[in-house]
């Protein structure tokens, strides 16, 4: 089943206790962002007025017992779009998303795969796919044994180390 615009919500909004993300690409073409990505590149702040919607939605999860958490892995060095992300992160976190980076520059992928994903209670799994250029191509809620990517979210935590603590320890 594919999942868009109100659907997607309700499938998103339906979570009991939590939503996960594991991200996986450089870059991420979002017709929305573009003004805000031209801001950025320009020399401008990423606002926290340019993650509102997000950063509402994430503290009425958090004010309702729920959590919502992502993993990216990356490679460095880092993409303008990725400059760009990490900057949207700070205003995330502070609105209580757990966000981790996985930086597997010069390392071995510890055996995530190489597909987006979202996972909600570790029971259901909606697969993002996007072509080669970041624009999505669809959201596919994911019909099967999610025991797989339960434990890539295990590992990928594992793996990783909070934002705040990356971007300290990258200066």
């Amino acid at each position: 089943m594919l999942l868009d615009g109100k659907d997607w919500r309700d499938y998103f909004d339906a979570m009991a206790s939590d939503a996960w993300r594991l991200e996986t690409r450089s870059v991420y073409t979002m017709p929305q962002e573009e003004d805000a990505i031209r801001r950025f590149l320009a020399g401008g702040p990423v606002t926290a007025e340019d993650t509102a919607a997000w950063t509402r939605r994430v503290r009425g999860f958090r004010e309702s017992g729920r959590t919502v958490g992502r993993v990216h892995a990356i490679t460095r060095p880092l993409t303008d779009y990725l400059r760009f992300e990490f900057a949207h992160y700070a205003h995330n976190v502070a609105a209580g998303e757990d966000i981790r980076i996985l930086d597997l520059t010069g390392r071995e992928n510890p055996g995530l795969p190489d597909q987006d994903f979202w996972m909600f209670d570790e029971s259901r799994v909606v697969l993002m796919n996007y072509r080669p250029d970041g624009t999505q191509i669809s959201r596919e809620a994911f019909d099967g044994d999610p025991s797989r990517f339960v434990e890539w979210k295990r590992l990928a935590v594992s793996e990783s180390v909070p934002f705040s603590e990356y971007v300290r320890a990258s200066g």
